[in-house]
């Protein structure tokens, strides 16, 4: 039992329809980052949270699992080659930890698909790009100190 002593929701908007999101582009950020272990418990998986940053969708959530860790080699191989994806999305080629990965802007390519146990829709990621990687980058002096790093 958790206490909600303090709470009013006469004093908070209440949460939007969360239907998955369109087939697209978004840029995104990880906040959150956490080796789980499997359902079978022979492995573990990192967990990443991905905010959406910008446009009608900010602040929508999107969860990716890597295998990182887990007795099929085909599926460690394919979670590796994700988190390098990733990696190169966000800049930074050798994290020591999940947590390096934080608050960095990256373009997420994200669809729809059916769940095979439900039949409903949700989100799956299927790519990661830099962010404005064919822009040419900003001057110091034309960057706010204010800007979203993601903005810069």
């Amino acid at each position: 039992m958790a206490n909600l002593q303090g709470f009013d929701a006469n004093t908070v908007e209440p949460s939007n329809d969360m239907e998955p999101i369109p087939d697209g582009k978004y840029v995104a950020v990880i906040t959150d980052s956490e080796m789980k272990p499997t359902k079978a418990g022979t492995g573990n998986y990192l967990q990443l949270v991905f905010q959406i940053v910008e446009g009608e969708y900010a602040n929508r959530l999107l969860w990716v699992r890597l295998n990182l860790d887990n007795p099929n080699a085909t599926a460690v191989d394919i979670a590796r080659r994700e988190l390098s994806a990733i990696c190169r999305s966000v800049g930074v080629l050798v994290p020591s930890d999940s947590t390096d990965l934080h608050n960095l802007p990256c373009l997420l390519t994200v669809k729809l698909k059916r769940r095979n146990d439900t039949g409903e829709l949700q989100n799956e990621v299927k790519g990661y790009a830099k962010v404005g990687a064919t822009a040419e980058p900003k001057p110091a002096s034309q960057i706010s100190g204010t800007d979203a790093p993601w903005k810069r």
